[in-house]
């Protein structure tokens, strides 16, 4: 095998590793959007039903509650090992900044779906707010998440603990 073979090989090992190591983030950031989600949905319904408030209220309410199980689940769970450049209550904020972010990128891609499209039927809007908009607004939060709420310091701690993007690279023979 020449040069060009070694040099695929070593960009797509380096990839493969990559991809490992996010793994357990990815594992993580997920479970704890999991239990975030059960958690706002089941407050929200509650809250339109038993409780007889409005919609906007009662998803105001479910989404804070979601947030804060979500960013409980990532600062004790996910990213604890990190060693965070901010306080918590400025992650916290951050955090609940990145989810609102992604609410909108959801309501947006409602938005466009429904008006300028005109896709009003529930199932066009079901399909653009909670498939495309939420699949979306789940590529925002992991990078939020990870890079401006949980970002770390790349001098410090041992290589291991450090994310993935502020450790060395390692040159390929």
């Amino acid at each position: 095998m020449g040069a060009e073979g070694r040099r695929g090989a070593g960009v797509w090992g380096r990839a493969e590793v990559r991809v490992r190591e996010l793994g357990p983030e990815l594992v993580g950031f997920a479970t704890a959007g999991v239990c975030a989600y059960a958690v706002d949905l089941g407050i929200f319904v509650w809250l339109r039903g038993s409780a007889g408030m409005d919609p906007i209220s009662a998803k105001a309410l479910s989404f804070v509650a979601g947030c804060s199980v979500a960013f409980l689940g990532n600062a004790l769970g996910t990213y604890r090992r990190r060693t965070f450049r901010a306080s918590r209550l400025r992650q916290c904020g951050v955090f609940f900044a990145v989810n609102v972010a992604g609410a909108l990128v959801q309501l947006l891609c409602i938005a466009v779906s429904h008006y300028a499209l005109g896709l009003t039927s529930p199932r066009a809007d079901t399909i653009s707010g909670a498939g495309v908009g939420m699949a979306l607004a789940t590529v925002l939060r992991f990078w939020g998440t990870r890079t401006l709420a949980f970002g770390t310091r790349p001098s410090q701690g041992p290589a291991d603990d450090r994310p993935v993007g502020a450790r060395p690279v390692e040159p390929v023979n």
